[in-house]
């Protein structure tokens, strides 16, 4: 959906696509056997947008990396193991104790223990990628946590969800994971509507700031719906940082990328962040830029440099939150109409389109 309000002559669109845990304590890990005496599970790896699959052919598409230049969009690393936790659903008993599964060439395969199959119930399955080894639970199982940080993976993190299958149906586990993170862009265009002074402008840098970089993530087995913890890790992201000259008109609008603008979202220059609430006066976009001289109404204009405009992001998203799952795209438009007026920005809101946008560059 795309619920657009013009603040000014220029546009800036926002879209979108503590914890009490108690530990494993006393309760011992499954012992590790032969292969011989375990038994096989492989499975069907998904990642998906609100049930859709959006796989590409064998690509498993995650989410966009804390990027530097040149980074595409971010797969799930087979040589990165996702974590699956195993449930007794009668019993309420933790059988898979934050299993680590990792590739077997063409697709992942774990191998467990005879014994924990031999069970006249269902098991409740959840799987996180990537890995990390230090994940508490809550009471009587109902729910983990994961702890994360934006320098742990380049692709993530991710979190399946919940699969509930009979013992004797274990020989493949389909898992969907989904998106537990945002994804946050730019795009830019100069929208002078006098032609003398239509393309002066040239993007100098554009850096985000506060941007929540380390949490946990609460994931509830029953409910199959998680909730971030932020834990007070906040930095700046610089976004672009060179000279580019921007383009002309909505129809000329450009993705940021690290250095240059471009012309697809998948050669953008973006980042994940935890999902986080928005603050007065905390989070805001830092845009620097330059102004070409030019000759208007018989009087020179001297170039203009390192011009710095900061626009605060609260009062601007529904709720004034970063959601999870959610895709952000800013688009600024910049008016030079008089030199020194001001760039102003509105947001609105839709689902996360993560794919490759091979015929769909645009929101």
């Amino acid at each position: 959906m795309k619920n657009t309000v013009l603040l000014s002559l220029v546009l800036l669109t926002a879209m979108l696509s503590g914890i009490s845990c108690n530990q494993l304590g006393d309760m011992p890990a499954p012992q590790r056997q032969t292969a011989d005496t375990r038994k096989k599970i492989d499975f069907d790896i998904k990642v998906t947008r609100d049930g859709e699959d959006i796989t590409h052919d064998d690509s498993r598409i995650a989410t966009k990396a804390d990027v530097t230049a040149g980074d595409k969009l971010a797969t799930m690393d087979k040589d990165i193991p996702f974590g699956l936790i195993g449930i007794d659903m009668n019993s309420g008993t933790l059988l898979l104790d934050n299993a680590s599964v990792s590739s077997g060439g063409n697709g992942y395969t774990g191998y467990f223990d005879n014994a924990l199959w031999d069970l006249p119930s269902a098991i409740t399955l959840s799987a996180y990628y990537p890995y990390v080894d230090n994940v508490a639970y809550g009471e009587e199982y109902a729910d983990y946590s994961i702890p994360f940080t934006a320098s742990e993976t380049e692709a993530g993190p991710l979190v399946s969800k919940t699969v509930e299958r009979a013992v004797d149906q274990l020989n493949m586990i389909p898992l969907e994971f989904q998106h537990i993170t945002n994804d946050i862009g730019f795009k830019i265009c100069d929208v002078t509507p006098a032609e003398e002074l239509q393309g002066l402008v040239h993007l100098r840098k554009l850096t985000a700031t506060n941007v929540a970089q380390a949490g946990v993530f609460v994931n509830n087995l029953q409910q199959g719906r998680g909730l971030w913890h932020k834990q007070g890790y906040y930095r700046k992201i610089v976004v672009f940082e060179g000279d580019a000259k921007v383009g002309v008109g909505m129809e000329n609008e450009k993705f940021v990328g690290y250095e240059t603008l471009e012309d697809r979202l998948r050669d953008s220059h973006r980042y994940y962040s935890i999902p986080d609430e928005i603050e007065i006066g905390k989070q805001c976009v830092e845009v620097i830029y330059d102004v070409d001289g030019f000759t208007h109404n018989g009087f020179y204009y001297e170039p203009l440099k390192e011009q710095v405009a900061r626009y605060m992001l609260y009062g601007l998203l529904p709720d004034n939150v970063f959601a999870y799952g959610k895709q952000y795209t800013f688009h600024i438009g910049i008016d030079l109409s008089s030199v020194y007026r001001e760039i102003t920005f509105a947001p609105a809101v839709g689902d996360w389109e993560t794919k490759i946008y091979e015929n769909n560059d645009d929101f």
